[in-house]
Formats: C-alpha cells, structure tokens, sequence
C-alpha cells in the first residue's frame, strides 16, 4: 500500500468503523446531512443531501483537499494541451458556458465556492466553472475557438475515453439488464478519480454515481438514479464540433443523471441545447422494464436505438455514417489496428461468446480483458485491450497518446438490475486486471514527459468493492 493511501487509511479508520461514527458533525448546520466515508479500496464515499446550494456547500467543504488538488492536476493538463493560458479557460466559463447553466446548478457551483472557501481555499466561481468543463474545453472549445478566430492551428483529435457495454434479454444469465464501464483517461486525471457520490437532492431523484471531486456530474457518466435509470458513455473518437450557445455537456448530463424516469427522458434532456461538448456514445437501461438504449450523441446528428434483448457496446467507435462524414471525417473506419476499432471487435466476440452468462462477475471479468483482436494475442495488454494500458504500448494510441502515452483505465464499474433496485454498484480503482502504474519508474524510462512529475502520481489497483446509498 502506498504511503498516501496509508496515511489515509489510518487518518480514517474510525470512520469506516460504520456509518454513525463517519457522519460528520460540524458546527454549519447545512453539514448535518452529509457525511463522508474514506478510504475504502481507495474510494471515498460521499453523502450529499438538500437542496442545491447545501448540496454544493456540502461537497466543497467535505471534499475541499481533493477538489483543490484535481483542480492543480486538471489546470495544468488544460494549459498544456490546449496551448492556451488559464485566462482563456476562466473567460470561456464566464462568458461562453456560465449563461447556459441552469439557476440549479448555478447555486451548487456557488455553494461548492462556500464550501471551499469555508475551508480555506482560493479557487473561485470561474476556476470551478472552467474545471466542470475540463471535459469539453479541449479539444471541443479550443479547436471551435481557433477555427473562429482564424488562427493558425491544427485541430486536435477527441481523446479515446472509456470502454462499456449494456445488455438485456437473451444475453445475460437472468434476462435483466448489465451494464459496466471502465473509464479511460490520463494517469494524472484518473488517479482523482476517485469518489462515490450519494446525492439526495431536494428536486429529482437520488443519484449514485462515481466522479472527481469537485465535478457536479460524474465525468465519466456512470451512475444510477432512484427511478432505476442506470447510465454509462464512451468518447465519439475524433469527434469535432462545437456550439458555444448550447447547454454544456456537464449541466445536460448531471440533469439528465438526476431527472430521467425512462429512456425517453434520458434522451430529451441530453438532446436540448446540446452543445457538441464532450459528445459521446450513451448506454442507458432501464432497471424497471429491462430495456437498454444507445443514444449517439453528435452536435448535426443524433440516433437512438433501443431494445430489450440485445446488447450495446462502446469503445470510442462512431456509428451513423452521417455523422462521421460531417463531425468526424478523420476517424480511419477500416482501420482495424486502432484502439477505438479493435476494442470494437473484443466486445462483439465477449458478447457472442458468454451470451446468456452475462452477469456483473463477467462484467468484471471483460473489463480486466488483455485480449488484443488486431495482433491475435492475449495476455497482450495495451492500447487495443479493453483493459488499457497505453504507458505500455510503443504505438501509443495516435493521435491522442504518443508511445509509451501515461493514460489507459484508471477505474472500473458495473451493475445490474437487482443492485439498481437497492441503488448499489460495484468498483474498482485502478487497473482491474491488477497492474500497478509507478510514476517514478515510468518518468525514468519516458522523460519525455517530465512536464508532469509535480502533478503525476502512482495508480495502484485495488478490489472490486460493493457500494450502496447510504440508509
């Protein structure tokens, strides 16, 4: 274990000792209903309860040495790839998103400030804005900007984020609905990626979710709501469009998380305003019928596709003809080395091969999957196994990673419909095939990538660990 996770381990151990002892009692009566837990297999469990500027304050002060730590990491990521300083991302949260975010979410962000600020914190309402949108400020925002703008640049790629899969119906081993996903980022990013968020809103349903400190949507989209609504996503690789008078990506999404009651809605509330921000593949189910959904999610273009016995898969591979050729021209479809393609493939042959066995212990199973579809070789983990492991791939994953690019899966999750039913999940952090990422050793070998020794840390694996709204 490592000296962080130690120390935080014994700095909490009373706490996870059961849940009266981890409630927080703090003087500021908007405390009274939230709680934290931490650490447990590197997760921190947060309980989050009222209405949005408690829920905001809340989490800014129980999360506050986290928050401002993934802002250190997300702020200097953001700067170095987009080519742009942090003024430019402050002015685009001020001006571009913040007109578009909803009164709800405006007083959340604010209350996160209070939160923050209560601790101690410098950050403010546009560095907070700005970090909400990592996801969609570059490349989205900056290569929209510069094409605006007539500046010389060439546009950057959408990164490859995430493998995931729903099923329903003959494929899985009761006939009800699986799903899991496993979120693939930067090392820097994925290693604070590492919260179990509670939400009880006054308005909506009741969220379980992961997500990074700080962020009022889950970021990598996996979560389930109290109408039984369960939602995970994947990048639209090389997707590249963008609306600055659309809704951002981060407000659609956490809206959709806490007020979808179906499929129907899921799709209604991420469709309006869409932004082309973050634009991603859903995997939605419903837990109540059984019924799974893909909605396509372009700026031009928009599908949907529904079933209730079948299954979806996604690993950053676009699917209507349409919008590769207007909003993702350069994605190399008949490329079958490629990550996002050969990805594609493993998920089919898994889909065909356990049809009918499907549960979340095989859930887990696919996502620690080394198995590479293009070189014909298990045991073979890299840039093309759904477990990613780019830092060990001399190809890298062009053009989003160089060789040897530190990024790949940095955490796992899965449900089904009977942990739906009683709002629980199962995680895990880290590679779920067990490697471990060491940081020290991986700069020696790579110093190219020295830029980001104050911000890069180890990313051990951990066990899958069951988690469940609080009671």
């Amino acid at each position: 274990m490592g000296i962080r996770c130690l120390l935080a381990f014994c700095l909490s151990a009373s706490a996870w000792a059961g849940t009266p002892a981890a409630r927080e009692t703090q003087a500021d009566p908007r405390l009274h209903d939230a709680f934290r837990r931490e650490p447990k297999n590197d997760w921190i469990f947060v309980h989050l309860e009222g209405d949005p500027s408690t829920i905001g304050f809340q989490h800014g002060y129980l999360l506050a040495p986290e928050i401002q730590d993934g802002f250190r990491v997300v702020k200097a990521g953001l700067t170095h790839d987009g080519k742009k300083d942090w003024a430019f991302f402050r002015d685009a949260a001020q001006n571009v998103l913040w007109p578009h975010v909803d009164n709800e979410y405006r007083a959340e962000l604010k209350g996160i400030i209070e939160g923050l600020h209560a601790r101690g914190a410098e950050m403010d309402l546009w560095d907070l804005v700005a970090y909400n949108a990592w996801l969609e400020m570059s490349p989205y925002y900056t290569n929209w900007y510069d094409r605006a703008h007539k500046a010389a640049f060439t546009a950057r790629p959408a990164p490859e984020h995430c493998s995931a899969f729903v099923a329903t119906g003959s494929y899985t081993k009761d006939g009800r609905i699986v799903i899991a996903h496993n979120n693939w980022t930067e090392y820097k990013e994925g290693s604070h990626w590492n919260v179990i968020f509670d939400i009880e809103p006054k308005s909506g349903h009741r969220i379980l979710m992961d997500g990074m400190p700080g962020l009022i949507h889950s970021g990598d989209d996996f979560g389930e709501n109290s109408a039984g609504i369960v939602i995970t996503e994947t990048t639209i690789g090389y997707f590249d469009a963008f609306d600055p008078n659309g809704v951002p990506e981060f407000v659609r999404a956490r809206k959709a998380m806490q007020y979808s009651s179906s499929i129907d809605d899921f799709a209604r509330i991420m469709k309006e305003g869409d932004n082309g921000g973050y634009a991603n593949t859903w995997l939605v189910a419903d837990s109540k019928t059984n019924e799974i959904g893909r909605l396509e999610l372009g700026l031009k273009h928009v599908t949907l596709a529904r079933t209730k016995d079948g299954y979806f898969v996604g690993s950053n591979f676009p699917i209507d003809p349409a919008l590769i050729h207007d909003e993702a021209p350069a994605f190399p479809v008949h490329d079958m080395s490629i990550s996002a393609n050969a990805r594609h493939k493993r998920w089919d042959e898994l889909m065909t091969e356990y049809k009918g066995k499907i549960d979340v212990k095989m859930a887990e199973k696919f996502l620690a999957d080394h198995y590479d579809t293009y070189a014909k070789r298990a045991n073979s983990p890299d840039e093309r196994t759904l477990c990613g492991h780019i830092d060990l791939s001399p190809r890298g994953s062009q053009p989003w990673q160089p060789p040897y690019g530190i990024a790949g899966t940095v955490q796992n999750k899965a449900t089904d419909a009977a942990m739906a039913a009683k709002m629980e999940l199962v995680a895990a952090m880290g590679h779920s095939c067990g490697l471990n990422f060491n940081a020290a050793s991986h700069l020696k070998k790579h110093p190219e990538f020295d830029w980001e020794k104050d911000i890069l840390r180890d990313l051990d694996s951990y066990p899958w660990t069951k988690f469940q709204a609080a009671q």
